[in-house]
């Protein structure tokens, strides 16, 4: 049957009515609170080490968000742990709700087409998590701005914008696999669950065995451990394979980002040399080397999003 009209019909009442939803919901609340009471405690003990010990750091505000030397209490690492609970909390019954609520025959005799729905449903999810890390990443800011007291300098501020933007891409990417899931599967238990496991699979369970895989492809050579370096073969393999997990590109643009010492971030041994050798690199260096980690976590969110939209073409919605 042919359709009439443009396929995005019906999209902005899509979205202004999942973003209202969403925004006003118990459930973002919920996550809204846990965000910021994380967020705040952990900011607020990165403050005060600033101020007692690294006072002279040429990066304050952006030690704010990755101090040095605690790399379990961050600002970063909480963001790694909460923003995939707060997408797959969004998009885990987006699509599988409506068909248990038996609203989505209803909705789509309107003059809403399936793309519009589904794009509308994506892209208000998003403008939530957007709107969330934005109002945190300002309050992150304006509290560096009493607790310091001082400014954050032109470089500091452009790293910590792209740091927003690299955030909400990671975002994207398990919204988007929470919607997928949420389209092939009927129960939406069944959909958080499945979303909650591949995310704790990745996250915790992939880098070891990347490891594992990539010294079983690649052994190492005995030459190199003798002089106490990792073989590159194998370094590669288990660093190609690490990055199939979303939460190791996210942490690889984050360093580049928000550690300007940073040189390389595709051989360990650059990494080494360079925290001998380096001064801090520009801004402009740092973006070209978090450059394939940004455009993975953006393709990422498209394939995943592609995946769920071809298989919502073909589903029955009828009643």
């Amino acid at each position: 049957m042919r359709r009439e009209g443009s396929p995005w019909r019906g999209l902005s009442a899509v979205l202004f009515r999942e973003l209202f939803d969403n925004l006003t919901s118990a459930r973002m609340l919920v996550l809204q609170l846990l965000v910021i009471l994380f967020g705040g405690v952990v900011v607020y003990f990165a403050a005060e080490q600033i101020r007692n010990t690294t006072a002279e750091d040429p990066f304050l505000f952006l030690r704010l968000f990755a101090p040095p030397g605690q790399s379990l209490l961050s600002f970063v690492t909480v963001l790694s742990i909460l923003i995939p609970l707060i997408a797959i909390g969004l998009g885990f019954d987006s699509v599988n709700g409506e068909y248990n609520r038996r609203t989505m025959s209803r909705i789509l005799s309107q003059p809403i087409y399936r793309d519009a729905l589904l794009l509308g449903k994506f892209l208000a999810g998003l403008a939530t998590i957007t709107i969330c890390l934005i109002t945190l990443w300002l309050m992150v800011i304006g509290f560096g701005l009493v607790r310091l007291g001082i400014p954050p300098s032109a470089e500091e501020l452009t790293r910590c914008v792209i740091f927003l933007l690299v955030s909400i891409a990671y975002a994207g990417v398990w919204l988007s696999l929470a919607m997928l899931f949420s389209i092939l599967f009927r129960s939406t238990a069944t959909a958080a669950l499945t979303s909650l496991g591949v995310w704790l699979f990745l996250a915790l369970l992939w880098p070891a065995l990347a490891q594992l895989i990539g010294e079983v492809i690649s052994p190492s050579d005995i030459r190199f451990a003798q002089l106490g370096l990792p073989t590159p073969d194998t370094v590669a393999w288990q660093q190609g394979l690490a990055r199939l997990s979303p939460g190791t590109l996210y942490g690889e643009a984050v360093l580049a980002m928000l550690s300007p010492e940073a040189q390389s971030l595709t051989n360990l041994l650059a990494q080494f040399q360079g925290r001998i050798m380096g001064a801090p690199l520009p801004v402009g260096q740092s973006i070209l080397s978090a450059w394939p980690q940004m455009v993975s976590l953006i393709a990422g969110t498209i394939l995943l999003y592609v995946a769920g939209y071809v298989v919502f073409q073909r589903q029955e919605v009828r009643a």
